[in-house]
């Protein structure tokens, strides 16, 4: 199967250029000027490119692979890949839930909600701007998960999403077509600072690399989309290096 491969070089509205280190060249460009702020229809600007792109690809047989800077970006790419006729189990690798709604979540962070969001939790804006139905929750598994609001562990916990950690992801047991998402801040803060919410204690760069290895050798994945980290919070590129490891791990 081809890679096809989407940059979006931004966080949010905020441009992100560092992420273009971790796309190969020939890699097309997802930049639709400048972005204002957080509304729905400067989000469903960014975001209307993506599903069409990951629709397009996966119809053709490829395997689309999106890179952007927050975790929103992934609702387009469930989106595009469902308007394609692809069903599959999503695979959410982070070191939050994502998992918060405006009734659960202290800071009312938009890039806390939007695995919520995709389940039909929450706010429907996102979703609806990319056609996006309410994703089953039994057809998803958190991995991580571990810096958890209060409240959102509870809508977690009285979930149907499954749950594991890195270590356990070759062992899943998924069958059917599989839709990848990681946020590569789920590497430990100790070992990949450069996030704008890095959390310590969790696996370093080495085993969350042989849990990539082990879940692509054990299921069949038809896209995966990435959350890059913060280029301001990486001086020395130490974190930048860790997340490129781990991509081509994923993607190899």
């Amino acid at each position: 199967m081809t890679d096809r491969w989407l940059l979006t070089p931004y966080y949010f509205e905020h441009p992100e250029q560092v992420l273009a280190s971790a796309a190969p060249k020939d890699a097309e460009v997802n930049d639709p000027g400048a972005i204002a702020d957080r509304s729905p229809g400067e989000m469903a600007r960014l975001h209307r490119p993506i599903e069409a792109f990951v629709q397009s690809a996966a119809a053709d047989g490829a395997r689309p692979i999106s890179l952007a800077g927050d975790c929103c970006a992934a609702v387009p790419v469930l989106a595009g890949l469902c308007a394609a006729g692809v069903e599959p189990t999503l695979v959410w690798i982070d070191a939050h839930g994502d998992f918060n709604t405006p009734e659960t979540s202290p800071s009312q962070f938009l890039g806390g909600m939007p695995l919520a969001m995709m389940v039909g939790r929450g706010p429907r804006w996102m979703c609806e701007a990319v056609r996006l139905k309410p994703f089953p929750e039994e057809r998803v598994w958190l991995i991580d998960g571990r810096d958890l609001d209060p409240l959102e562990r509870g809508a977690l916990d009285a979930s149907r999403v499954n749950r594991a950690e890195v270590s356990g992801m070759g062992a899943l047991g998924l069958a059917g077509p599989v839709y990848v998402h990681i946020d590569l801040d789920v590497i430990d803060a100790n070992e990949a600072p450069g996030f704008n919410y890095p959390v310590p204690g969790g696996p370093g760069v080495e085993e969350v690399a042989r849990g990539c290895v082990a879940l692509t050798a054990s299921a069949d994945i038809r896209a995966i989309s990435i959350s890059g980290w913060t280029g301001a919070r990486d001086p020395d590129g130490a974190t930048g290096a860790a997340c490129r490891k781990v991509i081509n791990e994923l993607v190899s």
